[in-house]
């Protein structure tokens, strides 16, 4: 007769398990997310090719900036409360109707306004001499906000395969249009049809969401409930509030560059201006390796981290899955950073380098922020979403202020620092809020450690002067890499070779 299994052995099981399934489905949305978006990352070195001069890539970063504005006011946190509605048995049979109804009549409204006032709008964006570029933008955001609901009903219902191969398809469409385009019709000297080549490209891939989510919309069946509405506003608007302050903290700066830099007085600032967003947007794109491993994660950890709700195991968990997390963001951190004379060549054209001063800055910011990310569950379980809202906008308040005030002296450097601040200024805010109203007890002396360990690692590195000694300079650098790692294992208990025998 086998022994009984010990207390210890079940609390570990019953730890590791929702830990297994959380990572199970991270693997799988990160097939689209992360494959996806890769190759999505990949095209920033093909469009840097094609757009030999900065100004023009900057004029797609700006418009990408008022995409990202328009798909947080388009959903207007209708996704998140979807996902905390569909908990309530009760209301499971109105929640993907009301919802998706009330997204589809929004974004309507927006369609419309925007078709009759887009010149009005190109005019106070600066970029007047292409009104096309805004109802292009205009129906790229449409599509993709009236997908979000059945796409967030896929994740629910925790049909990730699905999930990932319309997320995947729609990628792969925009790559594929893109090379067709650039490739075959490219001007250089017309780049301003290179900007259009990448909207369209944008609209078509799109639409192959709402192609596999077909039924969706034919089956759609109208079922509004007018109180279930309002309880799902009131749970989403300070999302809404949130997202909107958060998306000033990401883009805003791309925005403010052109409107502060700008001054009609003086001859080319318009084009000296973009300048500036495209140097910038193009050396922000080495820090957006991190925040494509957090797109993936934040998928499959929202609707984990609610079913999560009723363990009372819960907040062992969520203390694991930090420790682990910021292990994580450290090493992908010092991997770019330490390395970065290699990445630097992601950015095919040397007409940008001169920023690459930002990058360190950014990717030590996106680390902030995927801590703020794990830690803000506390206010979504607890149904205080407000104080999501106020961080964000304290977070946006002191982004518009240091972007304004520095932006004429120091130009895109105020931007990439203004990002650090307030990404760190938010990750205390929402632990000190956190700790009062849904306490989580992380482990900060992990958290001390592994985020200490890495920028002293990161300081001594850089204080080296390695000269025109590359490959030296490789071996030193990852060496310091591997110490970080068995730091990090040595601190969380693991041993290799017991793992590796174990598998065996």
């Amino acid at each position: 007769m086998k022994n009984a299994p010990r207390n210890s052995e079940i609390n570990l099981n019953t730890l590791l398990n929702p830990l297994k399934k959380l990572l199970g489905q991270t693997a799988v949305y990160g097939l689209s997310s992360i494959l996806g978006r890769t190759l999505n990352y990949l095209l920033v070195p093909f469009y840097l090719h094609y757009f030999n001069e900065p100004a023009d890539y900057g004029v797609v970063s700006q418009l990408y900036a008022f995409v990202a504005f328009l798909m947080v006011f388009l959903t207007f946190g209708m996704e998140t409360a979807y996902f905390r509605f569909m908990q309530n048995e009760e209301d499971k049979p109105y929640v993907f109707s009301t919802g998706f109804f009330s997204v589809l009549l929004v974004n309507g409204v927006f369609l419309l306004s925007l078709f009759l006032f887009n010149q009005n709008i190109a005019n106070a964006l600066l970029i007047g001499e292409n009104p096309e570029y805004i109802v292009m933008m205009a129906a790229i955001v449409v599509v993709d906000a009236v997908s979000a609901i059945p796409l967030a009903k896929l994740r629910a219902e925790e049909k990730a395969k699905k999930f990932a191969l319309i997320q995947f398809s729609s990628i792969g469409a925009n790559i594929l249009l893109n090379l067709i385009l650039f490739c075959g019709f490219f001007d250089p000297a017309r780049p301003h049809e290179g900007v259009f080549f990448i909207l369209i490209a944008n609209l078509l891939s799109s639409l192959v969401k709402p192609l596999f989510l077909y039924k969706d919309f034919i089956n759609f069946r109208f079922g509004f409930n007018l109180d279930l509405f309002k309880r799902m506003i009131v749970y989403g608007f300070p999302i809404l509030i949130g997202g909107f302050a958060g998306i000033i903290n990401e883009t805003l700066d791309r925005i403010l560059l052109k409107q502060i830099l700008y001054d009609s007085s003086v001859p080319n600032s318009g084009q000296m201006a973009d300048h500036e967003i495209g140097v910038y947007s193009a050396c922000y794109k080495l820090a957006m390796l991190v925040t494509i491993l957090l797109q993936a994660y934040r998928y499959a950890a929202e609707p984990f981290f609610f079913s999560q709700m009723k363990d009372q195991d819960r907040n062992k968990t969520y203390i694991k899955l930090m420790n682990y997390f910021v292990a994580a963001m450290c090493f992908i951190f010092l991997g770019v950073t330490l390395n970065l004379d290699i990445f630097k060549y992601f950015i095919s054209n040397k007409n940008y380098w001169e920023g690459l001063a930002v990058v360190p800055i950014l990717l030590l910011a996106n680390v902030f922020l995927g801590i703020y990310y794990n830690q803000s569950i506390w206010y979504k379980l607890s149904n205080q979403t407000k104080f999501g809202a106020y961080i964000a906008i304290i977070g946006a308040i002191v982004t518009i202020v240091i972007n304004v005030i520095f932006i004429p002296s120091y130009g895109y450097m105020a931007s990439a620092w203004a990002t650090l601040i307030v990404y760190a200024l938010q990750m205390v805010l929402s632990y000190y809020l956190g700790q009062k109203y849904y306490p989580i007890k992380y482990n900060l002396r992990k958290f001390v450690l592994y985020l200490g360990s890495s920028l002293l690692i990161f300081y001594i590195v850089s204080s080296i002067p390695f000269g025109d000694h590359g490959f030296i300079r490789f071996m030193f650098s990852n060496l310091f890499i591997l110490i970080f790692i068995w730091i990090v294992l040595t601190i969380e208990g693991i041993n290799i070779r017991q793992l590796i025998s174990r598998k065996k």
